[in-house]
């Protein structure tokens, strides 16, 4: 297997957050824990940190399970990442986390891939901790999804190195129609990933479980 060092984290995005949470918690036989709600964004999450094998030192990549957020009750076309457009569970997009994100942003302006705007955003912990970051946006997701946005995490803690319950991320993949241009943007964002020919664009990660190896996959 061939992850991207620079992969930070898989969007499982779900219709309904608590259906959603307990439907992965019956596959993998783990609970993802309350992460928080991301005010002005219309989302909320629960997380599970990843472990990549041969990969040393600190967590730096988790499972993040996003789903509309009642609470702030924004329409469907305002809830960020496209999340509120959302049907069925789906493995819906990633993130990468760059050295550089400003740099990283110009080496794609320059490539002519579009990651849209850097925002800066934040959240807090049920413990009452304030995580902040920059992440990229851009109206709708690229490559339906299989172009990650790019976030850098500040002088925040990463939520990996959090009192999480833990996965281990044994495959992560994509389908294209086009692999020879989606390639191109992948590595211009900094984010190789092994892509195969497919009728559509679609991602795919296996997770190593108590129950086994478990697929999540592009709806």
């Amino acid at each position: 297997m061939t992850v991207p060092t620079t992969l930070d984290h898989l969007l499982w995005a779900v219709p309904d957050l608590a259906d959603g949470v307990a439907h992965l918690a019956a596959l993998t036989g783990v609970e993802a824990v309350r992460g928080g709600a991301h005010p002005g964004l219309g989302t909320a999450n629960h997380l599970l940190a990843l472990r990549v094998p041969g990969v040393a030192g600190p967590r730096r990549t988790y499972l993040e399970v996003i789903g509309p957020d009642p609470e702030q009750s924004l329409p469907a076309d305002r809830v960020s990442l496209s999340v509120g457009h959302v049907r069925a569970p789906s493995l819906h997009t990633w993130a990468v986390r760059p050295a550089d994100l400003d740099a990283t942003v110009r080496a794609a302006a320059a490539a002519g891939v579009d990651v849209g705007e850097v925002r800066a955003t934040e959240r807090t912990t049920p413990d009452g901790r304030l995580l902040r970051w920059r992440m990229t946006r851009r109206r709708g997701l690229g490559l339906d999804g299989v172009q990650p946005f790019l976030i850098d995490w500040r002088d925040t803690p990463h939520p990996a190195q959090g009192n999480l319950p833990e996965l281990t991320l044994l495959d992560f993949t994509a389908e294209a129609r086009d692999v020879a241009g989606t390639e191109r943007v992948l590595t211009a964002l900094g984010a190789p990933l092994r892509v195969t020919p497919g009728p559509r664009d679609s991602l795919r990660a296996v997770l190593g479980t108590p129950r086994g190896e478990v697929v999540l996959a592009t709806a």
